[in-house]
């Protein structure tokens, strides 16, 4: 009898599902603290499911509940398996979310029958960069029914991604999981294609394929087909290098899915997008997706060219293309093409530099212009060198790249005029050593050697003379000195002799902030030493743009009673438009007294927008502190600790013949503030209040005079 109970009971779940469609059986869901009956082998799986995201691990996303396996436990060195009580098969399927390595028998999830394997599966990741989503995947099996079964979770991976996530195992009637769904798109006849973004919804991995070439390969949230009016932006891909040939789209999205049919052809990039008041009127933001580190600064033909770290596809970090704005007033930018695109989703474009070719020493050159020469790290090779000779437009990749591979990124090229040679400074990691920048030199920007190493910096390296007190009348042209220059926004001054650096001194300080990643320009005219730097975290909730760059500023060195020092002042061109539109206000003030305790409304009227240029002198004589409040923001000078705060970020500021000197730029999400002509630099973000529109004084402790106050109107943007 039970023999035909079975069968029975085999035919109606697994022959004919339309007569007894079942409910879905847990296996196991992995929400406590322990796992109870699972036997676990190793040290990678720890006691019990863990909380999300273990330490120094990327996100991870996708599972459900509030616990998962993973096996990152102590990062990819642990070892060890996980495996199931024996358990009955009764439906169709097996299905479970899956994420980690993808290292056949290494890093998987089996199946056992009888002691043997009979199904696997790995997550999707063997390559450096990646995702640490969860997605479901499935195994049929319907040939196993009514036998008994085990499920094995495998970590015997010690390298990158050597690890595992699961979670969600059940049992059901219904396949969930993800195939290759294949799209023709046609003759390319424009020069975008529009992909909906959802944020928040799964990361899939999308590849654009022309002649059965991959030409764009990208991880995307890409909206469901369902629910395009909900997408949160639209971004687009690139495709005007293969007009007149067919394209097909492929992605692995779940079965039967229809979301590549949103994918449609379009002419051209919308200007602008989101909502205008809430976009930098004079910082750059991209028009669509994530920004971060500037990129290539140089100067060429009239246009400053920016740039920069760049998503295309997405609110957050990933996809690392080279974006591309210009200006010719460091104000007013014109986003243009994308520069670089990545070869795969795991092979990016990392940050790097590009210098004018004014030798041709590269032989790039094929006009009456020299060639613009940038190099990059791609992630899957090394440092790159690209060439352009149509003004940065297009780029062409040398054809011996990687022209250094080492373990690092970020290469920096400078021109060494004493020795007539090219210098590449790049970040490098080495095992067990401290990390540092390594310095290459080359006479034609194509070989490279190593000659110096120096530690103690993190990423995005830059190098450059400076004279001390140039425009001064203290100036003695022959005292120079070379900034070393890390991400951290921290400095060395010292000698470079073009093949190692020599410091003279400690690492000083200018920015502090929302300040990461810094660049200077190459071949700016008169000499100038201009930066940008990312504003890292200024953030644009709800909008289809997402961080932006710092205003530019000017680097000088200076004498102070401290030693020499380097400034940063917002480069002239700030003043100008300042100048040019005039007061924001009908009242400048030369002198104010400030009594304890009272606070001073010091507008005539309300300030109508966020585009300001402030500048203060505040002598605080008895005063323990002084505060700004612009726009319902407070900015305090304290005069105990010499300190100058606005929100979460403090910066020295000492006092000069007692008074203090303090400029302030705001915009659209952000303040930034130089204290004393530039000795310190504040980079803040965040809105001001909608409500509160004027600027007030108050000091604490004692009476303080405010000797000066203008506040200059750098306008929204036109």
């Amino acid at each position: 009898m039970r023999i035909v109970l079975l069968s029975l009971v085999s035919y109606l779940v697994f022959v004919n599902p339309l007569l007894a469609a079942q409910p879905d059986l847990l296996v196991a869901d992995f929400e406590g603290e322990t796992y109870g009956e699972w036997q676990v082998t190793g040290e990678a799986f720890g006691t019990g499911p863990a909380a999300g995201t273990l330490p120094n691990q990327m996100h991870v996303e996708g599972f459900e509940g509030k616990r998962l396996v993973n096996s990152f436990l102590k990062g990819d060195r642990t070892t060890g398996t996980l495996t199931s009580p024996e358990f009955t098969v009764e439906r169709k399927y097996i299905s479970f979310l899956m994420g980690g390595g993808r290292h056949a028998t290494q890093t998987c999830i089996n199946l056992l029958h009888e002691g043997k394997i009979v199904r696997t599966s790995t997550g999707p990741n063997d390559q450096p960069g990646g995702s640490e989503r969860l997605d479901w995947d499935s195994w049929d099996v319907t040939d196993l029914a009514g036998k008994q079964i085990k499920i094995q979770i495998v970590d015997n991976a010690t390298g990158g991604w050597g690890h595992v996530n699961v979670d969600h195992i059940l049992q059901s009637d219904k396949r969930r999981g993800v195939s290759l769904i294949r799209r023709e798109l046609g003759v390319v006849s424009t020069d975008y294609f529009q992909v909906p973004v959802k944020n928040g919804a799964t990361k899939r991995g999308v590849k654009l394929i022309v002649e059965d070439q991959i030409v764009r390969d990208f991880e995307i949230e890409l909206c469901p087909a369902g629910s395009i009016g909900s997408a949160d932006f639209l971004s687009y891909a690139d495709v005007r290098a293969f007009r007149g040939k067919s394209i097909r789209v492929e992605a692995m999205l779940p079965v039967d899915s229809l979301d590549l049919n949103a994918i449609v052809p379009v002419e051209a990039i919308p200007a602008t997008g989101g909502d205008a008041q809430q976009r930098p009127a004079f910082h750059f933001t991209s028009r669509r997706g994530w920004l971060n580190d500037p990129n290539g600064l140089v100067y060429a033909q009239g246009e400053w060219h920016l740039f920069y770290q760049h998503n295309p596809y997405g609110w957050n970090w990933g996809n690392m293309h080279w974006g591309h704005a210009v200006s010719t007033d460091l104000l007013n930018w014109k986003e243009l093409p994308t520069a670089l695109f990545p070869r795969t989703w795991n092979d990016m474009a990392f940050s790097g530099s590009a210098v004018v070719d004014a030798r041709n020493t590269s032989g790039f050159q094929t006009g009456s212009d020299p060639a613009l020469v940038a190099a990059y790290t791609s992630t899957g090779r090394g440092e790159c060198i690209v060439f352009s000779n149509d003004r940065g437009r297009t780029w062409t990749e040398f054809e011996g790249n990687p022209v250094v591979k080492h373990q690092g990124r970020d290469p920096k090229l400078i021109w060494h005029a004493a020795t007539s040679k090219w210098v590449m400074a790049v970040y490098n990691e080495r095992p067990n050593v401290e990390r540092g920048i390594v310095f290459h030199t080359s006479p034609n920007l194509k070989e490279w050697t190593e000659t110096s190493r120096i530690e103690g910096f993190y990423e995005c390296p830059d190098l450059f003379p400076l004279t001390v007190d140039a425009g001064t009348n203290e100036s003695d042209k022959s005292v120079q000195k070379w900034v070393l220059y890390g991400a951290d926004g921290k400095y060395l001054l010292g000698d470079f002799d073009g093949k190692a650096f020599t410091k003279q001194g400690d690492k000083q300080q200018v920015w502090f902030g929302n300040f990461y990643a810094a660049q200077t320009y190459d071949n700016a005219p008169d000499g100038r030493r201009v930066q940008i730097g990312w504003a890292n975290g200024v953030t644009f909730p709800g909008q289809p743009f997402n961080q932006q760059m710092t205003v530019p500023v000017e680097l000088t060195l200076r004498s102070t009673p401290s030693g020499t020092k380097m400034f940063a002042e917002p480069v002239r061109e700030v003043a100008a438009a300042s100048q040019k539109r005039g007061l924001a206000t009908k009242l400048s003030v030369d002198h104010l007294d400030l009594v304890a305790g009272q606070e001073v409304e010091l507008m005539s009227h309300p300030l109508k927008h966020n585009q300001l240029d402030v500048t203060v002198q505040l002598e605080p004589q008895r005063a323990e502190s002084v505060t700004l409040r612009l726009c319902g923001v407070p900015i305090v000078f304290d005069a105990k600790k010499s300190s100058l705060t606005c929100r979460k970020v403090t910066a020295p500021a000492s006092l000069r013949e007692g008074k203090l000197e303090l400029r302030v730029i705001s915009d659209n999400g952000s303040l930034e503030l130089f204290v004393n002509g530039g000795e310190a630099a504040l980079s803040v973000g965040g809105f001001p209040s909608e409500t509160d529109r004027q600027l007030k004084a108050l000091a604490t402790g004692g009476n303080a005079t405010l000797r000066m106050l203008n506040v200059g109107d750098l306008g929204p943007r036109e």
